[in-house]
């Protein structure tokens, strides 16, 4: 356990820090998760509508280094791509 009061400062802060880290992650998971499952069900237009959002979201996280950038950047990347599959598929 810390001793010094800098590190016992410290030790507070990153658990403030750990606490809005899981409050994004939660967030992000959840964002991601409902995008999938409407393209899983075919609902193209739910998940175009929710796309938007969730890039937001992603990008909030990176920016409060819950994650990294190139991470989010992937997230975006494969969800874009798996609803632009479904409209290709649907489209057939």
């Amino acid at each position: 356990m810390a001793r010094h009061k800098s590190a016992i400062r410290q030790h507070r802060r990153s658990l403030r820090r750990k606490a809005v880290n899981t409050q994004v992650k939660s967030a992000l998971r959840t964002g991601m998760r409902k995008v999938r499952e409407a393209v899983e069900a075919g609902d193209r237009e739910a998940a175009l509508r929710m796309l938007p959002g969730l890039h937001a979201t992603i990008d909030r996280s990176v920016k409060k280094g819950a994650i990294k950038k190139n991470t989010g950047s992937r997230y975006k990347s494969r969800l874009a791509r798996r609803v632009a599959l479904l409209g290709s598929a649907t489209a057939e």
